[in-house]
């Protein structure tokens, strides 16, 4: 696949036979539509940064199988599930059979461009090479990741990466310079393909490019810099109203700057200080239940005592 990564330090902490891991979330602080490859595949150029608001994974040794569970019924605990995926390719991959349940707590709205079911794939792979002593190089667990979806590469290395290709590009990028997040997710969901095929219908690439811009800021390290450089090729071609509303009340608040990441629908707001976010989500809140503070991270996953 020719990812180029460094080897990472992750934590090793085990509990007998359970292991609980965070699964932190992304957002995308700039994403571009390059181009269409002959296999129906989309070409992006993006800035993603891993942020703290997460799921929890409850991981289990112990039976004959492998069983995922969800207390959400709308997520599918079966094949279709990206945790399900990525630990039998992982198991494939060490050539054992599977013998574990992972149970799954959610808190990461779906259909929201946070790439929850990435996260969780990506965090479930850490958490079985250490479970289970197989010392797979961060480059295969992308490899791997890559079967399952295209962001969990990403959501495999965290931190902030410029992604390019189909997500199996990975360059680090900056940091966010500190700060906070406000994440609010109206009720409205995004289809991902429908969102490519409106794309699709525009021409298949965007015409602006948001990323050179983002890394440019990133790189100076000014927080208000990269807020006026934020830009969606999704939210430019989708021009959903709650989108820009949502927005509109972030601005209102003090956000440093505002956009709406991945496919949609979640909107993220960038503050300076804790008091302002904490305000902004209070006044969203009563309208979008699901509204969160949270902040960046530079890590793909913790691991919970």
């Amino acid at each position: 696949m020719g990812i180029a990564v460094p080897r990472m330090a992750v934590p090793i902490l085990l509990w007998g036979m359970v292991m609980r891991i965070k699964a932190y979330a992304k957002i995308n602080l700039a994403l571009d539509i390059t181009g269409r490859r002959e296999d129906g595949y989309h070409l992006l150029d993006m800035v993603m940064h891993t942020i703290s608001l997460c799921d929890i994974l409850t991981l289990r040794q112990g039976g004959d199988g492998l069983s995922v569970t969800c207390g959400r019924t709308d997520v599918p605990c079966g094949e279709e599930n990206t945790v399900y995926r990525a630990a039998e390719a992982f198991f494939r991959e060490i050539g054992q059979r599977p013998n574990l349940s992972i149970e799954i707590e959610k808190r990461i709205p779906s259909q929201a461009g946070l790439a929850g079911g990435s996260a969780d794939a990506a965090a479930a792979l850490h958490a079985l090479n250490r479970m289970y002593r197989a010392e797979l190089p961060l480059e295969t667990l992308c490899e791997i990741g890559l079967t399952v979806g295209a962001d969990v590469p990403f959501c495999v290395w965290g931190g902030c990466a410029r992604v390019q290709g189909i997500g199996e590009r990975l360059e680090r990028a900056p940091l966010l310079p500190g700060g906070w997040l406000v994440v609010c997710k109206p009720p409205v969901g995004v289809n991902t393909k429908e969102a490519y095929r409106l794309a699709d219908a525009q021409g298949g690439s965007s015409a602006s490019r948001h990323t050179a811009k983002v890394l440019e800021a990133l790189s100076r390290g000014n927080l208000a810099e990269v807020g006026a450089s934020l830009g969606n090729a999704f939210e430019d071609i989708l021009q959903l109203p709650e989108v820009e509303t949502i927005k509109a009340g972030m601005r209102g608040c003090g956000a440093q700057g505002a956009c709406m990441t991945g496919s949609g629908s979640a909107v993220y707001g960038l503050f300076d200080r804790e008091e302002p976010a904490v305000a902004c989500k209070e006044r969203l809140q009563g309208r979008y239940p699901e509204t969160f503070v949270c902040w960046p991270v530079s890590v793909p996953m913790d691991f919970l005592e």
